[in-house]
């Protein structure tokens, strides 16, 4: 079923443009497919047409329609999950590293919304069939935690928190080089690599993306770290990390080409907090990194 969704402009958001204000608010869409909504008449200023660039003004209400998707041909399956939370409304589970979070052409199984159908059946449909519930993705091969919606109420809400920068979500994550200073923010924009497409990386034109990081450990080869996101871009961590010179230990995309083997980035999100959608109590959540993580970390300890 198409759903229809609403949205008012704050005093914050005056002077934003209509398509990133979207993508704001929809982390999990791409600027490009909304401009296709405007494009199409599918989004609406104060019951108006209005274009890509038009520059919100405080109190416009936009209102916005999400075509119907066709839908995958997603099986449930008895997969086992470590759900750290759940109630009525929403879970969180602790995903393994190696899991993808979402179906696609290249994983029709294994994945987390595989084994949250066979869990659940009353899950979130706003960002469609195909990804039912999930408000935020982390990587394959990046561990930790994520917070699925049970109904569109829950994830609209929660999308809002996403786009208002109020979700505290902390990682923690090894790296080549030793970082000398004990803290840093990385304020670079991302997009897509112009010269890998596969990739992502700091380029002008991209969105804005913001890491805060402070050094757990130094070594004279590697740095332990944590880093904050204020922001939730592909990969951010990985290339803000890289693009500061300090790429993440076993990244296959982004780090060295002599780094350890461990099956991908050694990148765990711990932390999470953020207020529930209906009972608007402030949810914090922290789970340890998996025992692969804190080995790669005995291993290089022991180095020295």
């Amino acid at each position: 079923m198409t759903k229809i969704f609403n949205y008012s402009v704050t005093s914050e958001q005056a002077k934003t443009r209509l398509d990133k204000l979207l993508s704001d608010v929809n982390p999990d869409t791409s600027r490009s497919q909304i401009q296709l909504w405007i494009n199409l008449n599918l989004v609406k200023v104060n019951s108006e047409d209005v274009k890509a660039n038009y520059k919100c003004q405080p109190g416009d209400v936009i209102e916005w329609t999400v075509p119907q998707t066709e839908p995958l041909n997603i099986q449930a399956e008895n997969i086992p999950l470590d759900i750290v939370y759940e109630d009525t409304d929403l879970l969180v589970v602790n995903k393994p590293k190696g899991m993808v979070v979402h179906p696609s052409a290249g994983h029709q199984s294994g994945t987390l919304v595989n084994a949250l159908l066979y869990h659940c059946n009353d899950l979130s449909g706003i960002n469609g069939v195909e990804r039912p519930g999930i408000v935020h993705r982390i990587d394959k091969d990046t561990s930790g935690l994520l917070v699925v919606a049970k109904n569109d109420i829950a994830h609209t809400h929660l999308s809002y928190q996403m786009a208002a920068k109020t979700i505290e979500r902390k990682y923690v994550a090894i790296v080549h080089g030793e970082i000398a200073h004990e803290t840093g923010l990385i304020d670079a924009p991302i997009g897509r690599d112009p010269k890998d497409r596969q990739k992502m990386s700091v380029v002008d034109n991209g969105k804005p993306a913001v890491t805060h990081f402070r050094v757990l450990q130094h070594f004279p080869d590697y740095t332990y770290i944590e880093c904050q996101l204020e922001t939730g871009r592909t990969h951010q961590i990985r290339v803000h990390m890289k693009y500061i010179g300090y790429p993440l230990v076993g990244d296959p995309k982004y780090g060295p080409r002599k780094t350890m083997d461990i099956g991908g980035q050694a990148l765990h999100a711990k932390k999470l907090g953020f207020t529930h959608p209906i009972t608007k109590d402030w949810l914090d959540f922290e789970v340890e990194a998996p025992e692969q993580f804190k080995e790669v970390l005995s291993y290089i300890e022991k180095m020295y």
